[in-house]
């Protein structure tokens, strides 16, 4: 069995996490690679960095946890993103120099606009994104087989020394790995930002209140030192380098697991998209099986659980309008499948089947996006990975088209290969697929009755309590209770984090 380096797996998969915040290019990896150097200044060992290495490369994993909310809130939240951490929470003047202004600027807005909306918002954003985010990042950790102390870091990301973040713990209770993390954070952010001397001005102006004192202060004694060559080295290679031996390997079941929670992150930036990307992957790789491919399934399934990750790069505004998109948001949407394939290209490991994932809205009669391929510019993996995506969006919907029974997506698939769309024998190989893949086992995961699974579907749709009783005809304390129950048995407190739940164990793929 194969076995491969999981910081380079990770290494590479972190752009989305880049994309999702809006951040600089390789922001993550250059944080990786100071909050390292910072580290060994510090005194840790082998295991301390180790555990620095994959907090600071993984610090916005959770990014996605609150994005169809933000957006919802500010109409694009990956801006909101990217002002929130360049405004200092602890200067209030911040709020509206950096946060209202640039809000207005990006959406267009008055500031008074903007302003009214962030005062009628604050307390629900800091009850509930900081909590979702954190949430989401120590599952998703959880799910990518990293140690117990880093997923402890990641559920940390948003503390803050002074006690101020999420969770509400202050000092030298936040985790070493995370606030030597917060301290690179900072320093990279303003780096790419503004420069060095801006750098070193905001690690010094946050000390004390977002960042350890003394770790800020060791960062602003050692800043020149531990900035050399951040911006000019080749960022991918100088976090493998980073790692302390032995490296961390995974084999090829664990890597598939990496790569469908990376999909389920991605799935996360709107209730429509839940469970997409994975039940892409199997049902595009049971396809692909299906005609003989047998060589290409693995990578057949590894790009159906990657093929959407391009969505993060755009606001989930786009994803959860209703209403035709006009011409700009349009030409925006349609980027997706190019970023998923420029993220996955960047990754070695993953080289082979980010073409695929690149080419799942392509069709064969040169009607599709990004690229306007045909038929005879794509592998019969591609087509049918397409088709296999066709299909789930069909009896998934959308908004402002509902899903379709599984009899009219098939129809409505076999209509597209007669006019030439779609592949002939991919369509016929997905609707074989589909035949057996709803024979759903009804053993539960953690003990979920098939009631409590109904519940965490709609949950994980995006549906409130409310809705969720006048969808199952109970009454609003029933359905709060129903809720309040499946969050215990599986154990969390988010609904971002039960939306990965389910996605993880392959709930919102069934038949719906």
């Amino acid at each position: 069995m194969k076995v491969f380096r999981l910081l380079g797996l990770l290494g590479g998969l972190a752009a989305v996490t880049d994309l999702g915040t809006g951040a600089a290019p390789d922001e993550s990896l250059r944080r990786c690679v100071v909050a390292s150097r910072l580290a060994r200044d510090a005194g840790c060992g082998d295991e301390g960095v180790r555990e620095v290495v994959y907090v600071s490369l993984l610090q916005h994993l959770g990014c996605t946890a609150y994005a169809h909310e933000l957006a919802r809130i500010w109409g694009d939240e990956i801006t909101a993103n990217r002002l929130a951490f360049l405004m200092n929470e602890a200067d209030p003047f911040d709020v509206l120099r950096v946060f209202v202004s640039g809000m207005a600027e990006a959406t267009h807005r008055s500031r008074m606009g903007v302003l009214a909306t962030t005062v009628r918002s604050i307390r629900e954003v800091d009850a509930n994104a900081t909590a979702a985010t954190c949430d989401v990042a120590r599952e998703a950790a959880r799910r990518l087989g990293l140690a117990g102390s880093v997923q402890n870091c990641l559920g940390h990301t948003v503390s803050m020394w002074n006690g101020k973040g999420y969770p509400r713990v202050a000092g030298h209770d936040i985790p070493l790995g995370t606030r030597l993390m917060h301290v690179a954070s900072v320093a990279v952010l303003f780096l790419c930002h503004a420069g060095p001397d801006a750098a070193l001005a905001e690690v010094r102006r946050r000390s004390g209140s977002y960042l350890d004192p003394d770790l800020a202060e060791l960062f602003v004694s050692r800043g020149t030192e531990l900035l050399t060559d951040v911006e000019t080295t080749d960022a991918y290679q100088a976090v493998l380098d980073c790692e302390p031996d032995p490296v961390v390997m995974v084999d090829e079941p664990e890597l598939e697991e990496v790569t469908r929670t990376f999909g389920d992150l991605a799935d996360l930036k709107s209730p429509w998209l839940r469970g997409h990307s994975s039940a892409v992957g199997e049902l595009a790789a049971v396809a692909t099986r299906l005609l003989g491919l047998n060589d290409d399934v693995r990578n057949v399934r590894v790009a159906g659980y990657l093929h959407d990750i391009g969505r993060v790069a755009i606001s989930s505004r786009i994803w959860d309008k209703a209403e035709p998109l006009s011409a700009t948001e349009l030409d925006q949407a349609r980027l997706h499948p190019y970023h998923s394939e420029r993220v996955l290209a960047r990754v070695p490991l993953l080289s082979p089947v980010a073409a695929l994932a690149g080419q799942h809205h392509e069709r064969c009669d040169g009607s599709g996006y990004h690229r306007g391929l045909t038929s005879d510019r794509m592998t019969m993996a591609a087509r049918t990975l397409a088709t296999a995506d066709a299909y789930r969006v069909l009896v998934e919907g959308r908004p402002g088209a509902p899903p379709m029974r599984a009899a009219a997506a098939a129809q409505r698939l076999q209509d597209e290969a007669r006019k030439g769309c779609l592949d002939g024998d991919a369509v016929q190989a997905v609707l074989e697929a589909t035949g057996h893949r709803h024979r759903a086992r009804r053993v539960r995961p953690a003990g979920l009755t098939e009631r409590q699974v109904e519940v965490l579907q709609l949950v994980a749709r995006g549906l409130s309590n409310r809705e969720v009783a006048d969808r199952l005809v109970i009454s609003r304390r029933t359905a709060e209770n129903h809720v309040q129950d499946v969050y215990t048995k599986i154990g969390v407190s988010t609904r971002a984090a039960a939306a990965l739940f389910a996605m993880e164990h392959g709930l919102l793929s069934e038949s719906r």
